[in-house]
């Protein structure tokens, strides 16, 4: 079973109903309790980061996340969720995330090199750009376009954690990875045939755990 965990600001319905397409198990809690018997956890989330860390810290859920992950739970954070993975981030002010990634959160600049503007947020379909094919979540995936919706993305301090980007501008970490921590930029239960088939390879790693 795969627990999602709701902290007010994710996108819940979507992902759940994504699960469900899979027939794979889950449960949508706050309770740590529940969550702990997860075999598997995604970390949604669709707003502003320093509201999210603010949320997880008032309720102890960073420090239970933290736990999971240093005991071997597999971890997916999907949009925010994927950034609140880094050490920090420069939304509304500098604010530390969860730092299971080394690197921060930047928003774009909404001009080019050359001095273009272009359209902040990133939204809509873009493609991926696999840099670790063999990476368990990329197995067996389309290097097709998934669907982002975003303002601000990753600046890794390590390359190697990027298993796949996206260009807008700067080259997008789409999908991320280091142990059993993973993220997507873009939202998977949105993107169609590909995304499913990443939660699936998720899905996976969580049975193997």
């Amino acid at each position: 079973m795969i627990g999602i965990i709701d902290y007010g600001m994710g996108n819940l319905y979507s992902v759940s109903k994504a699960l469900e397409r899979m027939n794979y198990q889950y449960i949508v809690t706050d309770d740590k309790n529940k969550l702990h018997e997860c075999k598997g956890l995604i970390l949604p989330g669709v707003g502003a980061f320093r509201d999210a860390m603010t949320i997880l810290n008032e309720t102890e859920l960073t420090t239970f996340i933290k736990n999971e992950v240093a005991v071997g739970k597999p971890l997916l954070g999907i949009c925010l969720g994927m950034q609140l993975l880094f050490d920090e981030s420069e939304e509304n002010g500098q604010t530390t995330g969860l730092q299971f990634l080394k690197g921060k959160i930047v928003k774009f600049p909404g001009v080019t090199a050359s001095g273009e503007k272009y359209k902040v947020p990133h939204m809509g379909w873009n493609k991926l750009n696999f840099h670790q094919p063999e990476s368990a979540l990329l197995q067996n995936v389309e290097q097709g376009h998934v669907y982002f919706v975003h303002s601000y993305y990753a600046v890794p301090e390590e390359q190697d954690v990027v298993l796949a980007s996206s260009s807008y501008d700067v080259e997008v970490p789409a999908v991320v990875g280091q142990g059993n921590v993973y993220g997507t930029q873009f939202h998977p239960e949105k993107s169609s045939e590909i995304g499913l088939s990443i939660l699936m390879n998720f899905a996976g790693v969580v049975e193997t755990r």
